[in-house]
């Protein structure tokens, strides 16, 4: 069976990272975003200062449990 090629290329390129961070303010829909490595990165998307989501590519994807977080440096 033959493979779509525009699929097979999408299986090749990376998508961005899925990164968990803490809302500290919320302006016009975009929020800034505290990591867990103490940078802090703005996204779109609703959500409330203080809650805990799940952001890729700038944009929040959702909120995210409130479990704590393990950093490991590879």
């Amino acid at each position: 069976m033959l493979r779509n090629p525009f699929k097979a290329l999408q299986d090749l390129v990376a998508r961005p990272a899925l990164q968990i961070g803490t809302v500290t303010s919320v302006n016009g829909g975009v929020a800034v975003v505290e990591l867990p490595g103490g940078g802090s990165i703005q996204a779109r998307g609703d959500a409330d200062v203080a809650d805990r989501v799940f952001v890729r590519d700038g944009v929040i994807e959702s909120k995210a449990p409130s479990l704590p977080i393990l950093t490991i440096d590879v």
